[in-house]
């Protein structure tokens, strides 16, 4: 018999009631959906669902990755494949995704984010939300996107944020991507608050550092939530700590 939890949910100011599935064959392969906390790198995330399958269900040994990175510093929905589900990865990696951000005009960092502090500075009271809505516009379609360097892109084999953290010079390759949508929601100098749908493999970081430009300005990305992987939207994903609940009731 498969029983049910439900859930209360809160997702962007709005509440939803989740129900999953508290039967589940993690060995055979299942697809799970979780809301990353801000800090916590996919890595993290990956490592605590994994601890946490084997802890309460005495699993020794079980298969657990994710099909789409997120930033320690960006929260949101990661599809996250176990067991046998995981040959699907690189399938489901190729979805597109959308996120809400902010862009901090007139300020810049190194990592394009908060990760690094901000080395340059300058006036945005010049720039209008006419200005920003045409500098999103410019956006749309398919184009070559440069990757930060403080990203996990391998340069020569190794990670370039190891690189670039050991003040190294990193040529990072150019990547081919595509922006469907770009919708300013609001702009409150300096502050744009946005939602992007891109092709996999775009870097916010990246589209913010090149927004700044684009207005003669300099841009960094202060807060980035994904809202949707693919066909997966962020209302359908657990909490680390509804996750436990659904695990603790499969020992009832």
């Amino acid at each position: 018999m498969v029983r049910y939890l439900l859930f209360d949910s809160r997702c962007n100011g709005n509440h939803f009631l989740i129900l999953i599935k508290s039967t589940y064959n993690f060995e055979e392969g299942e697809l799970l959906l979780f809301d990353k906390p801000l800090g916590w790198t996919s890595f993290d995330l990956v490592n605590k669902v994994r601890y946490l399958i084997k802890q309460h269900l005495g699993i020794k040994k079980i298969k657990v990755g994710h099909a789409g990175t997120l930033d320690p510093l960006a929260t949101g929905l990661m599809v996250i494949c176990v067991g046998r589900m995981t040959k699907k990865i690189n399938e489901l990696t190729q979805d597109s995704k959308e996120y809400e951000g902010q862009i901090e005009l007139g300020a810049w960092t190194p990592s394009y984010d908060g990760e690094t502090a901000v080395e340059k500075t300058c006036s945005f009271e010049n720039i209008t939300k006419e200005h920003v809505v045409e500098a999103a516009a410019s956006f749309i379609g398919k184009q070559e996107q440069i990757p930060p360097i403080f990203s996990a892109k391998k340069v020569n084999g190794v990670r370039a944020y190891k690189l670039a953290r050991e003040g190294k010079d990193i040529a990072m390759r150019k990547n081919a991507i595509e922006i469907f949508e770009f919708e300013i929601l609001s702009y409150e100098a300096p502050i744009i608050s946005c939602s992007i749908h891109c092709s996999k493999g775009t870097y916010i970081r990246s589209i913010a550092n090149d927004f700044g430009e684009r207005l003669n300005n300099l841009g960094t990305l202060i807060g980035l939530n994904r809202t949707k992987s693919g066909a997966f939207e962020l209302e359908q994903a657990l909490s680390i700590d509804q996750f436990e609940t659904v695990l603790a009731d499969l020992k009832k």
